[in-house]
């Protein structure tokens, strides 16, 4: 019949212009001219086969259907080409799919539909969804025999159906059904995260632990907890659960652990400790307990033995941190003290700096406690050193006797008896200041370190409500460190109670707000929120344009730390406030809850407030800047675009941006010197603001943190000759280069440990209030309240790898130590570190460091070797003849 139509054509009008049939028909013999004497065979084979399917006879129908089958099933296909058997029916998927709408309902029907599923895979126009629809109507047989490339189609064009089924509130039990077969084929066929991708677009991940097996659980919830990062709430406390569901039931309760640390859940952490039997296993879960700087209480469930009990508390109390971090040094061999100096290295400098070094000022020496408090941390001190003989001290003025007595606590930090023992001197001293430093000393000294007597309550408690104002911030600011994030009743009531007395000056209300937040750190403590929030509006329109008066908001936000939409009732009850505060405490409290959740739509709203041109007496852009680090430092992609966002920022943005701008550089970069970063900082450190000079200073030794890095000391000896008469700068020059001398280069401030997945709320609280008070630098960090930079200290911890052996005592074997390679999703077993060095433990972890063990003699018991890890021999181990 066709032929005919074309013949007519053809026979039209010679004046006309000339018709396309005919070419096309010599196109067509010409390709099968091109055509091998083998695919040529096989294209007739299959148009003959066409034919038959669509004859009357059901036996030849039947035939004909089972040899397609045999042909696109045995088809073998390379990645970039498709099949042969597809190809060729390419031009007969149109009268196959009108002779299945002529056929009666029959086997034969479903069997043809079969085919045509597989046949809508190349040839149904897109969003049709054929592929799927055939797949519905035809036999349910084994859906992977037709190939993984179908499989995959299928479940794309189920995701879309399923979204428009939800829309028209359709029964979907048989997309479902459809789902169960592919998820199966997927974990079968190692491939987890098409699996998971599928469950998620239906929304139905509770299937997926049917199908989980011990070959690929891990890669499964790898996949899962990495998915996490980037899912909009509530999902992605779903896909958790679900992860931390398929740990436990496969024994793998450190890992269930850290999942359980990350959704802040203590009914799970108990769950892990009561399904465990191991009594070596819990102790590595009480190491992991106490790097979190969690404050949760054992209980007779979790360990009836009185003695095992004693052992896990005493490892979740740190109280073997010190030991610990003793060991590595003495191991990496920087016990020796340095002197301030040594870490100036005004030597190097050419002349103009050292005449300017020679003036032996108050606040060089104050600056110089700081570095020597910074650097010299662990190092018992010497009559030489720390003044022993209170010399030292009395080198400063006032206020600045505080911090040098407190940095004593800092040298001796988590140390509880040495400290308490050094410091005892001072409480009996005639100036108030240095009896202040002391109590602060006493706070820094138990920072992290719990302990069953409360030496720190009982010296402290009786000082908070002297009349001396300086006394009683001292008294606060130690309780602040030392009970961050234990939730302490007696501390709250006692705090809560200086926050309502009308006759405390703004200064130690705005230190009880700071100490109140930290020890209810993330709780939504309702009662401590009241609190805060009665203190701030009985406050008067003068006390309003103090500086310290961010300490209030900033208290109020800590409460709420990273618990999103829990902030939603405090932060309603803050548009009543006084407009003077109205709105810094809105950016705060937004930034505080949604803090390392990586949440874009909330970093587009902190940018849009950013982007408004207000007048100078605006201060809540400072904290909208902060808290754009503060929400996209959860995971890499989102950390490099905030980056450039302030970068823009930077170009765009008014005065008090760009004096917030180094800052959240620096917390976006904790302890981790990009290089960008770092020329960035370089380059506004030499800006004509001076505030945004300081600032970018400081920032330089935040992300130098701990690092030693020769480029950013080198830097900031060039800044310290720059500045040598800017006394408030060189104090920011000296400040950063004792950060980056950071206990030797043994500490890092980084809130995230165990691969970056873990965000210790009470290092990051230190950290954010730290930055709220160098947002006025002038006023408060370079001013009179200096001693706020050391609530750095509740970031601080060794960045190291200890193993020990079954009794808790140090154990050296080799460790790999190389980059971090991300294996997420990847097939096989990707090697997950790349640029390796073999060392011996202890061993010093840098930003992005990953390490893994280079002997199978022993098992490690956490799966990420960071911080104290337990090891036990491997009963399979044979020595190598």
């Amino acid at each position: 019949m066709a032929p005919d139509l074309n013949k007519a054509s053809g026979s039209a009008s010679k004046n006309e212009a000339p018709v396309k049939a005919p070419p096309s028909k010599k196109k067509e013999d010409k390709k099968d001219e091109d055509l091998s004497e083998e695919d040529l065979a096989l294209k007739q084979q299959l148009e003959l086969y066409v034919e038959r399917v669509q004859d009357p006879e059901p036996g030849i129908q039947k035939l004909a259907l089972e040899s397609l089958r045999q042909e696109i099933r045995s088809s073998t296909s390379s990645m970039t080409s498709v099949p042969k058997p597809l190809k060729f029916l390419r031009a007969h998927y149109g009268a196959l799919k009108a002779h299945y709408e002529t056929m009666a309902e029959s086997d034969l029907k479903k069997y043809l539909a079969d085919i045509l599923s597989v046949l809508a895979l190349t040839m149904s126009a897109e969003g049709e969804r054929e592929s799927l629809k055939y797949r519905l109507l035809g036999s349910e047989g084994d859906i992977g025999s037709w190939g993984h490339e179908y499989v995959r189609n299928l479940a794309g064009e189920i995701a879309q159906e399923y979204t428009k089924r939800q829309t028209e509130e359709a029964p979907i039990h048989d997309l479902i059904e459809l789902v169960q077969q592919i998820v199966a084929f997927h974990m079968k066929h190692n491939a987890e995260p098409e699996a998971v991708d599928l469950l998620m677009e239906v929304e139905d991940l509770d299937i997926l632990s049917k199908h989980v097996d011990k070959t690929n659980f891990k890669r499964t919830c790898l996949y899962l907890t990495s998915a996490a990062k980037y899912l909009p709430g509530p999902d992605d406390l779903v896909v958790l659960k679900i992860a931390y569901e398929i740990y436990l039931k496969f024994g793998e309760y450190a890992s269930a652990l850290q999942i359980a640390l990350f959704l802040d859940n203590s009914q799970y952490i108990k769950q892990v400790y009561i399904s465990c039997d191991d009594s070596l296993q819990k102790k590595q879960f009480s190491y992991i307990l106490a790097r979190h700087g969690s404050a949760f209480v054992l209980d007779d469930d979790i360990s009836a033995d009185d003695v095992d009990r004693e052992v896990l508390e005493e490892i979740i109390n740190n109280t073997k941190l010190s030991e610990g971090y003793l060991t590595l040094a003495r191991d990496i061999e920087v016990m020796e003290p340095k002197s301030p100096e040594d870490i100036y290295k005004a030597h190097l400098l050419d002349g103009r700096a050292s005449a300017g070094a020679s003036v032996d000022s108050a606040r060089q020496n104050l600056a110089a406690t700081f570095v020597n408090a910074f650097d010299k941390l662990m190092t018992p001190p010497t009559d030489s050193s720390s003044g022993g003989s209170g010399n030292w001290l009395f080198k400063n003025k006032e206020h600045g006797k505080t911090s040098a007595a407190a940095s004593l606590g800092m040298i001796l930090m988590w140390d509880v008896d040495s400290g308490l023992a050094q410091l005892d001197k001072y409480f009996h001293s005639n100036d108030n200041h240095v009896i202040a430093g002391a109590l602060l000393g006493v706070g820094i000294v138990n920072c992290g370190i719990r302990n069953d007597c409360d030496p720190a309550l009982a010296l402290l408690d009786d000082f908070v409500d002297k009349e001396d104002p300086s006394v009683r911030i001292g008294a606060i600011m130690g309780l602040g460190i030392a009970y961050a994030g234990t939730q302490n009743e007696q501390i709250c009531s006692k705090l809560s109670g200086i926050l309502s007395d009308a006759k405390a000056p703004l200064d130690v209300i705005a230190f009880s707000a700071i100490s109140l937040g930290l020890v209810c750190v993330s709780s939504c403590n309702e009662e401590v929120a009241q609190a805060i929030i009665f203190a701030l509006m009985d406050r008067s329109e003068s006390e309003l344009q103090e500086p310290l008066i961010r300490f209030l908001p900033l208290g109020l936000g800590l409460l709420y730390l990273g618990k999103q939409e829990r902030v939603d009732a405090t932060a309603e009850v803050s548009k009543t406030f006084n407009e003077k505060i109205r709105k810094y405490c809105d950016m705060t409290l937004l930034s505080c809850a949604y803090a390392g959740t990586g949440n874009v739509l909330k970093v587009q709203n902190l940018l849009g407030h950013c982007a408004e041109h207000l007048e100078k007496s605006e201060t809540h852009q400072g904290p909208a800047v902060l808290g754009i680090a503060m929400i996209a430092m959860a995971e890499e992609l989102g950390l490099e675009m905030a980056i450039r966002s302030l970068e823009h920022l930077l170009q765009y943005g008014e005065q008090n941006i760009r004096r917030a701008v180094p800052l959240a550089l620096g917390l976006l970069c904790i302890s981790n010197p990009k290089v960008n970063v770092m020329d960035t900082l370089s380059r506004l450190s030499h800006d004509t603001d001076s505030e945004v000079a300081m600032a970018a200073v400081i920032s330089l030794g935040l992300i130098g943190a701990g690092t030693n890095n020769a480029r950013i000391a080198g830097m900031l000896r060039n800044l310290s000759s720059y500045y040598y008469k800017d006394a408030p700068l060189l104090f920011c020059v000296r400040i950063a280069q004792g950060l980056v001398h950071l206990g030797k280069g043994l500490l890092t401030l980084n809130p995230y440990h165990s691969d970056r997945f873990l965000l210790s709320p009470t290092a990051l609280a230190g950290l954010i209030t730290m930055l709220h008070a160098c947002l006025d630098m002038k006023n408060i960090a370079s001013g009179k309240y200096h001693y706020v930079l050391y609530f750095l200290v509740l970031a601080m911890q060794p960045r190291m790898l200890l193993t020990v052996d079954e009794n808790l005592k140090p154990l050296s074997v080799p460790v790999r130590v190389g980059q971090a390679v991300d294996v997420v999703g990847q097939a096989g077993r990707p090697k997950t570190i790349t640029g390796f060095q073999t060392h011996s433990t202890p061993v010093l972890l840098a930003a992005g460091d990953r390490a893994e063990l280079a002997t199978e003699k022993y098992i490690p018991l956490s799966p990420i070797l960071e911080g104290f890890v337990i090891l036990k021999e491997n009963p399979d181990y044979r020595e190598d003849l």
